[in-house]
């Protein structure tokens, strides 16, 4: 049967992603004739895997074709390489473009929030493979899927209060259902990362694969104690980061090691392998009676915090993108304490003040109309 072709886009080449349909597996591990998973891989490993506008509106775009396509089993939502999966919006077009520009970033966030509802919409099962870092708009996009799978060297979190911004692209509106009321609060304003470990245990997340191998076999990331044991408070703390000799001894390890994403790609397969193996309509009514529950805080807040976030451009997020896209390397973040005391004097949001909270500003004498080129210029 020949069918019609409901894709926005008839055709469309992408560039700034790579969309690829990959044989979906049977349960022994045989391609299954005509029947396919969907693989959706940020394609920015110089940047993290951050996304350009570009790069969201062929993210919209191909979990629509996905969505459309009859012989896709399950969508594979991912990254290259094996730094990130995806460390949010790219920092350097933020800084550079969207700072100071308010009607600009609305309309951006507009197409983010496209982005967030197409994964949510999605009629077929989306598996956040994550492969690396998963942190901010990162974390956000992949809490959006309905399952995560994770390299075990993968890290989880939050960044938005630590670079003038508010985790109001679905964080704040999912963490919650995934970890409780505290764990997220905690998340979202200490900004302080989960293992992969620590993911799991918290329920984060589905399931881990170990990636690093040594001496030609996988081990558990050195870094992690995988272990429960109680720190110097007495909490009993299970998958958190080594400290100390330990964790020295841990990046030696590491170090000898060679980064290896077949146990991850092997537990997707084995887990599709389980969902092939249902009714199609009824698992998609699952899926969409489960997601009602992102849906609901997702629909009545996003447009809120879309116009929430332009403004915010002309603040603290111009000052925090700014300081960690042209400050130096080991210092990217504002004086939150001068910057506090500012405030409290009752300074205004003005040039004087970026200057005076700003890293990239410590040795360069910068002229008051500033702005994102004479930064650039001066770097």
């Amino acid at each position: 049967m020949e069918f019609n072709n409901h894709n926005i886009v008839e055709g469309y080449k992408y560039t700034d992603i790579i969309y690829e349909l990959r044989p979906c597996l049977n349960i022994d591990g045989t391609p299954v004739k005509g029947l396919f998973n969907a693989w959706i891989m940020l394609n920015n490993p110089k940047q993290y895997n951050s996304y350009t506008t570009k790069a969201v509106k062929e993210i919209i775009m191909a979990f629509g074709e996905a969505s459309n396509d009859r012989s896709v089993v399950a969508v594979i939502f991912t990254g290259v390489e094996d730094k990130a999966f995806c460390t949010g919006g790219n920092t350097k077009e933020y800084a550079e473009y969207y700072s100071g520009q308010p009607q600009e970033y609305s309309q951006y966030m507009r197409l983010f929030n496209d982005m967030v509802s197409a994964i949510l919409k999605c009629e077929k099962p989306v598996i956040s493979r994550v492969n690396g870092m998963r942190i901010g708009g990162g974390q956000e996009i992949g809490m959006a899927c309905d399952f995560t799978v994770a390299s075990d060297l993968a890290r989880f979190g939050q960044a938005g209060p630590k670079h003038g911004s508010a985790a109001i692209g679905g964080a704040t509106d999912f963490l919650h259902l995934y970890v409780g009321v505290e764990r997220a609060m905690a998340s979202l304003t200490l900004c302080e990362p989960w293992t992969a470990h620590q993911a799991l245990n918290i329920g984060l997340i589905t399931d881990i694969a170990p990636a690093l191998k040594v001496d030609g076999k996988f081990i558990p990331n050195p870094l992690v104690n995988i272990e429960k044991y109680a720190d110097e408070y007495g909490r009993v703390i299970f998958g958190a980061m080594k400290t100390g000799e330990e964790l020295a001894k841990g990046k030696e390890l590491m170090a000898k090691g060679e980064v290896d994403l077949s146990k991850l790609d092997e537990l997707i397969n084995k887990f599709v392998a389980k969902l092939l193996h249902t009714f199609p309509n009824c698992l998609h009514k699952t899926l969409t009676e489960v997601r009602k529950k992102k849906l609901e805080h997702w629909d009545m807040n996003k447009e809120s915090s879309r116009e929430w976030l332009a403004l915010n451009m002309m603040t603290e997020a111009k000052a925090g993108f700014r300081a960690f896209n042209f400050g130096p390397k080991n210092d990217r973040e504002v004086d939150f304490v001068k910057l506090r005391q500012l405030l409290a004097e009752g300074h205004e949001w003005n040039d004087e003040l970026h200057r005076k909270i700003s890293p990239q500003f410590k040795s360069l004498p910068i002229p008051s109309e500033g702005g994102a080129n004479v930064e650039a210029q001066n770097k």
